[in-house]
C-alpha cells in the first residue's frame, strides 16, 4: 500500500471515531461536564490511534500494534471503572462503543477502510435508534420472543449442520434442501407476523388482512369472519377477507417463481385472471370500507413441531414423487400434486420444483397447482359463510368471483392440453 492508501486508511480510522463520537456526544449532551467516559475528542483520538496500530500491523510490527491497542483499551477500561465507582451507574454503552471504534478503526488501518467505515455507520445507526429500539422492545410480549427464538433455531441453528447429498428411498431426500424450504416458508410467515404486530393493530383491519394474508389467508379469513358474525366488526371485515385471498394469490405466485421456476410462465398465465378479479373485488370493498382498529394477528405462525411436521411431509412427498416418476404418466403425477396441494399448497410447489425436467409438462403441473388453490378458496368461502352467516354476502361474492375466474382458467387450460 502506498502513501495514498495509508493516508486514506488513517483518515477513515479518524472518521470512524469522529462519527461514533458525535452520536455519543449528542446523546450525552445533557450530562454534567466530566461525567462521561469518553466524548467526541476522545472517540476521535481512539480512532486515530487504532488506525496507526493497523498501519503498524500492515508493516509487520504486530507486537507494537497489539501493545498500542492494549494500552488504549486499558485506559478506556480504567476510565469506565473510575466512573462506576463514583456514581454507581456509568454509561456502559459509551465504553462498548469505544471498543467498537478501536476494532473498526484498526480494520481501516489494516487496509479495509470501506469495511471499517461501513461498520461505523451501522454502529452509529444502532446507537441513534435508542428510543425506537426501547419502544419496540416495550411492545414485545412472550409470544413475540418465542417466535423470534423459534425462527432463529429454524433458520440458523439447524441448516449449517445438515449434510450435503441425497439419500433414502429413491435418493429422494436432501436434508439441506428440505430444511432450506422450511426456512423460506417460515421466514415468509415470520416477516408477515412481525409486520402485523408492528402495523396491523395501529393501521386497522385492512393492514391486518394484507399483512396476515401473506402467511395465512385462511387464518385471517377465520379471524375476520368470526368478528363479523359476532357483531363486533367495524365494517371493514369483508374487505379484509377479500384482500387476504388476493394477497394469497401473489404469495403463491412468488413461491412458484422461487421454488418451481420452470412452470412460472404457464402458472402465471393460468392464475392471472383470478388474481386480477380478486384484487378488483378487494379494491371495490376496500374503497367503501370504514377505518377500524385491527384485530389481533391470527396466531403465531412459528412453531418447531409444525416445522418438523412440514419437513416430514416434504420428505414423504419427495419419495412419492420419485416413486410416481416410474409408475405413472403425466396425469398420475398431476393427481399426486393435487392431493399434496390439498393438504399443503407449499408442499405441492416444492414437489413440482423437485421433479426431473420434462417429467411433467409445465401446463399440466400448473393445472394441478391451480386446482389446489381452488380447493383452498372453497374452504375459505365455507369458513366465511359458516362464521359470518348473513353478514358474509359481500366477502362471499368477492371470493366466489375469483373462484369463478380460476375455475374458468382451469377449464380452458385443460381443454388446451395436447392430445
Amino acid at each position: 500500500m502506498g502513501w495514498t492508501g495509508e493516508t486514506l486508511s488513517l483518515l477513515t480510522a479518524l472518521a470512524v471515531g469522529l462519527l461514533i463520537g458525535i452520536e455519543r456526544g449528542w446523546q450525552l449532551r445533557a450530562a454534567p461536564e466530566g461525567s462521561r467516559v469518553a466524548g467526541v475528542r476522545t472517540f476521535s483520538l481512539l480512532g486515530l490511534v487504532a488506525g496507526v496500530a493497523g498501519l503498524l500491523g500492515q508493516r509487520g510490527f504486530s507486537f507494537a500494534a497489539g501493545a498500542l491497542l492494549l494500552s488504549v483499551g486499558a485506559i478506556l477500561t480504567a476510565g469506565y471503572v473510575m466512573r462506576m465507582r463514583q456514581d454507581g451507574r456509568p454509561d456502559a454503552t459509551s465504553a462498548v462503543a469505544g471498543v467498537a471504534v478501536l476494532a473498526l478503526a484498526f480494520l481501516a488501518g489494516l487496509g479495509s477502510p470501506a469495511l471499517g467505515f461501513a461498520g461505523a455507520t451501522v454502529v452509529t445507526l444502532i446507537l441513534a435508534l435508542r428510543e425506537e429500539a426501547h419502544g419496540f422492545i416495550a411492545r414485545l410480549d412472550a409470544a413475540d420472543l418465542k417466535a423470534l427464538a423459534r425462527f432463529s433455531v429454524i433458520a440458523a441453528a439447524v441448516l449449517p449442520f445438515l449434510p450435503d447429498g441425497t439419500f433414502g428411498p429413491y435418493d429422494a431426500w436432501d436434508l439441506r434442501k428440505l430444511w432450506l424450504v422450511v426456512v423460506l416458508v417460515t421466514g415468509f410467515s415470520f416477516l408477515g407476523y412481525v409486520a402485523n404486530r408492528i402495523f396491523g393493530a395501529r393501521h386497522g383491519t385492512i393492514a391486518t388482512a394484507v399483512i396476515g394474508g401473506a402467511y395465512s389467508s385462511t387464518a385471517v379469513t377465520q379471524s375476520l369472519s368470526q368478528r363479523l358474525g359476532s357483531g363486533e366488526g367495524g365494517g371493514a371485515e369483508p374487505a379484509g377477507i377479500a384482500l387476504a385471498s388476493a394477497v394469497m394469490y401473489l404469495r403463491v405466485l412468488i413461491l412458484v417463481g422461487v421454488l418451481a421456476t420452470s412452470i412460472l410462465p404457464s402458472f402465471a398465465l393460468l392464475i392471472s385472471p383470478a388474481l386480477g378479479v380478486g384484487w378488483i373485488a378487494a379494491w371495490w370493498l376496500t374503497s367503501t370500507a370504514p377505518r377500524t382498529e385491527g384485530p389481533a394477528p391470527p396466531g403465531n405462525p412459528i412453531a418447531l413441531l409444525p416445522a418438523l411436521g412440514f419437513v416430514l411431509f416434504l420428505a414423504a412427498a419427495a419419495v412419492a414423487a420419485r416413486w410416481a416418476e416410474g409408475r405413472f404418466g403425466e396425469e398420475g403425477i398431476a393427481v399426486l400434486i393435487f392431493i399434496m396441494g390439498s393438504l399443503d399448497v407449499d408442499a405441492a410447489i416444492v414437489t413440482v420444483g423437485g421433479l426431473q425436467p420434462g417429467l411433467i409438462s409445465a401446463e399440466l403441473a400448473s393445472l394441478a397447482l391451480g386446482g389446489t388453490i381452488l380447493a383452498n378458496m372453497a374452504v375459505k368461502l365455507g369458513i366465511t359463510v359458516a362464521y359470518a352467516r348473513t353478514q358474509a354476502r359481500p366477502a362471499a361474492v368477492a371470493l366466489a368471483a375469483s373462484m369463478v375466474a380460476l375455475a374458468a382458467s382451469l377449464v380452458f387450460g385443460w381443454a388446451a392440453l395436447p392430445g
